[in-house]
């Protein structure tokens, strides 16, 4: 069903994105990038500038005119373009939500119009704001925490009743922490594994928001990939327009991230096991635990994720020593 595709992926020089291109491409498909490179870098895309099969278009989602220019002639769109971060959407709402939801409507718009097969976004594990629920389950929330989760939830409605009206399929995939090769170390809103991974190989203390003792579902990129094949593949009509958590299944803290990282990083440099933690206040609008149940995207889709924190990190400091040195 997929070989041969047009595919469209929005925020295509991102972290998430330029990794689907990369598999879109070598799974035989015709790849279309959109990207403004607000966050996303070339850099990224550096391997298959010059693929034949794949075209760049720089331009913005808040532009309903490149969104129609860029949906034309498309089987699918993989829309993972937003500006992510809690904080800074706390910093700054109006932005956030500009893209994320007026962008995320103009793609919407966009692919009906073009009449795009099926349309594949990255939601959020924000979603699920102050819920107390563990495991997540895609079916109960809370109230959201930020402007970000906000945004989020509502794409997740937006899609929901672009089907209802307009019968335009669509896939929502809540990512859980995402971490793994491309992930930046740069900038205030870096996430923290790229973060903390940069800081011990300087030898530099990372701090830690609160005590350690806050949770996360971390997944590798690989798990991210291969759910997002599953929703551009599958045939089953009862997969489609729902939303999925995309997860491993498991629960981290900071501490035993922290363990983890120096464990892996030490094989390369034993000095960094000597690194010091330095812990600072909570972060407004965290979420303290977060664990995904992932049991119906096995149920309908099929998933079945290869990577745990343990094998991702592994493979994700081998691609940082190579990178960040």
């Amino acid at each position: 069903m997929l070989k041969d595709s047009k595919i469209l992926v929005t925020g295509g020089a991102g972290f998430i994105g330029s990794n689907l291109c990369e598999k879109l491409l070598e799974l035989g498909n015709k790849v279309t990038c959109l990207d403004n490179f607000s966050t996303g870098k070339k850099i990224n895309l550096k391997s298959i500038l010059n693929d034949p099969d794949f075209k760049l278009i720089e331009g913005d989602i808040r532009d309903i005119d490149t969104c129609m220019e860029a949906c034309k002639g498309q089987d699918f769109v993989l829309h993972e373009a937003a500006l992510g971060s809690v904080p800074r959407s706390i910093n700054d709402p109006i932005t956030s939500n500009e893209v994320n939801v007026s962008g995320f409507l103009n793609m919407l718009v966009a692919s009906r119009d073009q009449g795009v097969k099926r349309f594949v976004y990255a939601a959020s594990s924000s979603t699920y704001g102050d819920s107390k629920n563990l495991p997540k389950e895609e079916d109960i929330i809370g109230k959201p925490l930020s402007p970000y989760a906000i945004t989020k939830y509502v794409n997740e409605l937006y899609a929901d009743i672009f089907n209802k009206t307009y019968g335009l399929d669509s896939i929502g995939l809540r990512y859980f922490n995402v971490f793994g090769r491309k992930q930046s170390p740069d900038g205030a809103y870096a996430a923290v594994i790229p973060k903390f991974v940069s800081l011990l190989m300087k030898y530099d203390s990372p701090v830690i928001n609160g005590d350690g003792s806050y949770s996360r579902d971390f997944t590798y990129i690989d798990n991210v990939v291969e759910m997002n094949i599953l929703a551009l593949t599958t045939t089953n009509k009862k997969a489609l327009n729902t939303v999925y958590n995309v997860a491993f299944g498991e629960r981290t803290d900071l501490n035993e991230l922290v363990a983890l990282l120096k464990k892996h990083l030490g094989s390369f440099d034993s000095r960094i096991n000597d690194v010091n933690i330095i812990y600072g206040p909570p972060r407004q609008g965290d979420v303290p635990h977060s664990l995904a149940s992932i049991q119906k995207a096995k149920d309908l889709l099929g998933y079945d994720p290869r990577f745990n924190i343990d094998s991702g990190l592994k493979e994700a400091i081998n691609w940082y020593w190579k990178n960040l040195k």
